[in-house]
């Protein structure tokens, strides 16, 4: 199995091209820590390396982030050889029973306002994101705020609140004048 390695903005992420699907169309799924990636025996197996902070999952990709005690010359080729064993077995990615959906605060009256911002979001930013390393996840929309969630590579990253306040505020702003502002926001 050839696996492909691609940098990311955030030099302490490293995104992982299998070639194969990781989630597919099942979304993505963020694991900031060992303990919330119980779900996901991928994510778990890769949380056993020292040295790894943060696991997410794309579609067709596997982002880590480091920490500041290890460098990428050694956890890289650790990193790989997980990922080759874990794709190997045939163990599932993700446990089934544990998709749940993340909440949303929005007001019922902004629905289509809220369709409007996803579309967009769906559409222009997540694409572009995800090429990065990461995601971009709608959390809520009220009195004009968007409120948004960076995912994997984009977690952290020195970039991501330029990212937002400049590319993506100023997107959402232009096409839905509804909307005054794009607030970061964590799990």
């Amino acid at each position: 199995m050839f696996i492909e390695t691609e940098g990311t903005p955030n030099p302490a992420t490293l995104k992982f091209l299998p070639g194969r699907d990781v989630t597919g169309a099942r979304g993505t799924a963020d694991f900031p820590s060992a303990e919330a990636a119980a779900r996901s025996p991928l994510a778990a197996r890769l949380f056993a390396l020292p040295g790894v902070a943060r696991v997410f999952l794309g579609s067709d990709f596997v982002t880590v982030t480091k920490t500041d005690a290890v460098d990428w010359q050694s956890l890289r080729a650790q990193v790989l050889g997980a990922l080759v064993d874990h794709f190997t077995t045939g163990l599932p990615i993700l446990d089934e029973a544990a998709d749940a959906a993340e909440d949303e605060e929005v007001d019922p009256a902004d629905a289509e306002v809220v369709a409007q911002i996803k579309e967009l979001l769906d559409t222009r930013v997540r694409p572009a994101v995800a090429g990065d390393g990461g995601d971009i996840v709608f959390r809520g929309f009220r009195d004009g705020i968007v409120r948004l969630h960076m995912q994997g590579a984009c977690s952290g990253c020195p970039s991501s609140r330029a990212t937002l306040k400049h590319g993506v505020e100023t997107m959402l702003r232009h096409y839905v004048p509804e909307v005054v502002a794009v607030e970061q926001v964590e799990a």
